[in-house]
Parts: structure tokens; sequence; C-alpha cells
């Protein structure tokens, strides 16, 4: 039976050692977020301290990882979070989650913490042996140098997760990275919101080399019938509109018609530099400066990052994405691409999210105490983000942690963390999301781009796209593939050579909601506590601030309780 001798990796990072034990079979359809929900809520205990020993650090690809299935080789990142102070699952591509995958490895779970905080180790996971080694001479380097010493003699499908500096000092912004599949393996694919690479610098865990050397894909038990539904969708995909071929850059004209490409902290939803930072400017430069788009993980069809060159063509970033774009561009007034480009390097090198960087560096903008657009100086903050000094502190731990250092009151958060660039005065049922996703203000968790979208529906927009989002996190699938929940289900069901339903996948997605939920609510999260910011419900975007986050209370407790499914809900598709 496909997956039948699939394992889990245990590690202990007090003592260092490795159990590695079979996958139970009744979590078969269980993978990357919802698996990381239902281990965290058995074996994480909710009230403890996020970087302290009792934490739970799970690395679990998507049920679909490792297979041929296209763009399916998605990884989830989880743990409680030191930002929200709740569960978090964060996603990225790259190749670590199909390699571990291929490997037959469902997970890999760490907890404890070595007694000395000041040492360093790494995991080497390999077809026969999972191994603790000492990382000491890797301490401090930043995430590129890491890998390329990492893998200099490695297998050329070896694949790396690693922390950058921004993790090692439990930062709460800092992110987790992995390598991509390029030649050079970059560690540009991170798993960056809610702090999870302060969780991974906790475990005193620098790094985990996979290495699958010439493992296969994993087989499916129908192999006929899994390989016609990936060569149909497939075919479909690229038959269709395509809309992420320039990557998410190419939003940034749609978002400032939106009144949601925000500037200046948000103080308005649009930029005066909208021309300058649209991401058609890149792809303008192909030519000149090299560079172009390409696929982060192996059988990716999307191939939605675009990697950015300087000036004299030399490589920057891979990829610059709408999110990085508005949070590090246009919210702090910085009106280059060249600059946000640098400063996305920086946060990929250092290891920090892109979002909760801008947000931070924006607060402090608006609080006076760094020029509007001083793209220079916010290049040195971040280069200088582990110094220990307050200021760059705050920057490293978030938007909300430089609120408090600085006095200032505009901080556009949910449950401590910053919000994304979808702004939820004009995306109102996306604010919903924000407002009662475990994950806290998270675009990823149920995106509603609809701004006429009647008030009476913000509730069902807002919970049908966090189980459809909450569905492909699960499988391993990329949410810019856009698959439904039917075709998710319709993979399982070839991979497994059994009938799975789409009424099961929708289900399993509520039921990872409601594991979460349940790991929040014992965590101390209550009610009250769904709702954004201030600034968001009192201060208006748009024509003479037309657009406030103005949602009552009982449409977003709606969001929580589950509507009869709809026909619709089967055949949506997956929103970041």
């Amino acid at each position: 039976m496909a997956g039948e001798n699939d394992r889990v990796i245990y590690v202990d990072m007090t003592d260092q050692s490795v159990s590695i034990q079979p996958f139970p079979q009744d979590w078969k359809l269980l993978g990357g977020r919802a698996l990381s929900a239902r281990i965290l809520l058995e074996q994480c205990d909710p009230t403890c301290e996020p970087l302290g020993p009792d934490n739970v650090l799970v690395m679990a690809p998507g049920v679909l990882s490792g297979t041929t299935a296209s763009t399916s080789g998605r990884i989830s990142i989880g743990g409680k979070s030191p930002l929200t102070n709740g569960i978090k699952e964060a996603n990225a591509g790259g190749n670590p989650g199909q390699d571990l995958m291929k490997l037959g490895y469902r997970a890999l779970i760490v907890k404890g913490k070595p007694a000395d905080s000041g040492k360093r180790y790494g995991l080497r996971v390999e077809q026969e042996s999972v191994t603790v080694v000492d990382a000491d001479a890797e301490k401090g380097l930043w995430n590129y140098a890491l890998c390329e010493k990492l893998l200099a003699d490695e297998d050329k499908n070896a694949s790396v997760i690693s922390i950058g500096p921004a993790g090692e000092a439990l930062l709460a912004g800092a992110s987790v990275a992995c390598t991509d599949q390029d030649r050079e393996r970059r560690p540009a694919r991170h798993a960056a919101r809610g702090g999870l690479g302060a969780v991974m610098g906790s475990k005193g865990l620098k790094w985990v080399l996979v290495d699958p050397q010439k493992a296969k894909t994993r087989r499916p038990e129908d192999t006929k019938a899994f390989m016609a539904k990936n060569k149909s969708y497939t075919s479909d995909y690229l038959g269709g509109a395509q809309m992420f071929q320039t990557g998410t850059s190419a939003f940034v004209q749609t978002a400032n018609m939106l009144h949601t490409f925000v500037y200046k902290n948000r103080t308005e939803g649009q930029s005066p530099d909208a021309d300058a930072l649209d991401g058609a400017r890149i792809v303008e430069k192909f030519e000149e400066r090299g560079g172009g788009m390409h696929n982060c993980m192996t059988g990716c069809i999307v191939k939605c990052s675009n990697i950015v060159h300087n000036a004299d063509g030399d490589y920057v970033t891979s990829a610059l994405e709408f999110e990085t774009i508005t949070l590090l561009g246009a919210s702090c007034a910085i009106s280059s691409l060249d600059d946000v480009a640098e400063l996305d390097r920086l946060c990929d090198e250092l290891g920090l999210d892109t979002i909760e960087a801008g947000a931070a560096i924006a607060v402090l903008m608006d609080s006076g105490n760094l020029d509007w657009g001083n793209a220079k100086e916010a290049k040195e903050i971040l280069r200088n983000v582990a110094d220990g000094s307050d200021r760059n502190t705050a920057i490293g731990n978030g938007a909300v942690a430089v609120g408090k250092l600085t006095g200032h009151a505009r901080v556009p958060e949910g449950r401590g963390q910053a919000i994304p660039a979808w702004d939820p005065r004009p995306l109102k049922a996306t604010g919903v999301t924000y407002a009662t996703s475990a994950m806290g203000a998270d675009h990823t968790a149920g995106l509603i781009i609809n701004p006429g979208l009647d008030k009476d529906d913000f509730a069902q927009a807002s919970q049908e796209s966090q189980i459809v989002n909450a569905a492909t996190d699960s499988s391993g699938f990329c949410q810019f593939l856009q698959a439904t929940i039917a075709d998710i289900a319709e993979f399982y069901s070839a991979f497994y050579g059994e009938e799975v339903t789409k009424e099961q996948v929708a289900d399993l997605a509520w039921d990872c909601m409601s594991d979460e939920w349940k790991f929040n609510e014992a965590a101390g999260w209550t009610a009250e506590g769904d709702k954004l910011s201030d600034c968001l419900v009192e201060e208006g975007i748009g024509p003479d601030g037309v657009f406030k986050f103005d949602v009552d209370a009982e449409t977003i407790a709606a969001a929580k309780v589950r509507f009869e499914p709809t026909d619709e809900l089967y055949g949506t598709k997956a929103s970041a």
C-alpha cells in the first residue's frame, strides 16, 4: 500500500538524540499544515513558552510532496509562535519537502533545547541514518554563505533547511529558509510568518541537510489514475490564463486601484510610486540585466518566481514578490525596486519575514524615528538586526515591538502579527480571515479579493477560503497552482487506491482549523481577541477615507461556526 512504510523523525535537542518511528496509518491523509496542527495539539503544551524547551518544532511536507504531481513539493513548518503566542504554520517551496518525502519521512519533530544556549547543531537526514552533528563552525553565518558551505561537497540532489542570525538571536520575526531547485540551491524560499525561525533557533538547530541521493518519487497505488489526473490537470493549467506567469509582483497596479498598495504605514491605500514599483519593471529588465522566471521546486509548472539582477547584471534575489514590494517598498515610501530587492535579499540572508520587517520599519518611520524612504538606513538596520541594540532588536521582533519601543500607536496588526499587503479595509472578507484564523493576520490563510462583496457574505466567503487554503497547505500543492478541493480528492484517491471524497478533504481541512483553534484556546486566546488593531477600524483610506474595517463582532464570530458546505466550496480555487 502506498505510504505504508512511512516514518517520523523525532529529535530531542536536550541530549541530541534521534529516534525514528512508524508513521500512524490513521494519519495518512494528514500532511503539511493539518499534520503539523495535529502533532502540536497532541504533543505540545499550548501554555508553553514559545522559545522554551516545551515548544515543539514540526517540519511536515504535504501529502503529495515527493510524488510526480505537478507543483506539489511544499513543506509546512509549525510550532507555537513567539509573535502571536498561538499555533503557527508557515509554508515554503524549495526542495526539502520533496526530499524528505522521497525518503519516506512524513514529519520531522524537534523537542527540547540544549543546556548550553550558545551551542549550534545541524541535522543530517539520509536514507539510512539521521544524525545530529556539531555546527558551531556555522554559528552566525548568513543563509547564503551557510548553504554554499554546507552543499559544497554534497550530492547535487541535497537540500537545506536553515536559519540566519535573526533566528539564532531568537527574534520574533525570524523565518526558516529552504533551498530552491536551481543548480545554485539558493536559500530563497522562506517559511516566513510567525517567527518560527526563532523557535528553530531556540532549539540550537542551525540547519537540516536532507540528502535523498537517488531516492525515487513516491509511487501511487493506482499509477494509471494518478498519471492521468496529473496529465489532465497540468494540461488544463498550462492551457489556461497563467495569471502568475510574471510573478505576484504583477499585481501592483491592481492592488493600487483597489486601495491596497498601501503607503506610509497604511495611512493611504495608494502609492504615488506604483509605476516605479510595478513588477512589470522587473520583467522589462530581464533582457538587459539577465534573470528571468523560474520554478522554485522540482516539478513546478507555475514558475511564478522572478530572478532579479542588479544594473551590473549580478544576481540579487529570488523572488521579489508583491507582499515584499508593498511592505518593504510602498509602505516605507521606498520607491526603487533595486532598493527593495536589496532589502529582500537582506531578509533572506538574515532570515526575516519581509512582511513583518517591512511593517516594523514603516512603524519606525511613522513614529518619526527614521525618515520616510530612507532605504540606506533601512538596509543598515537589517544588516545589524541581530546586534542586540534596542532599535534593531525591535525591528527583528516585529511591528508591535517597534510600536512599544517608540510609543507609537498606529501599528496595523492582528494577534500581534503585522497585517499583510492586502488591506482589510477595502477587502473586508479578508479582514474577517485576519481576525478569525488561528494563524493571526496572514493572507495565506484565506484571501478574498472582492471589494464589492455584500456584508452578509463576509463570514462564509472567509470561512470557505480558509477551508480551501488549509486543504491546499496540507496537500503539498502550492496555492498558486490553484487546485480545488475536488482536485485534491482525486489525487488522494489515485495515490492511495481508494476513494477519498471531496467532502472528506473539506472535513479534514475544517478539522485542521478546529485543531488550531483548540490549541489557541488552551494557549489563552479568547473571542475578544478576534479583531484587528484600532487604527484599521478608526482610520479610513480611499476616497474621503471611505474604507474602514467596520465589520461587526457577530459577523466575525460567524466565520468560526461551520456553514453547510456548498457545491461552490469544492470548486473554489486556493488563493494567496
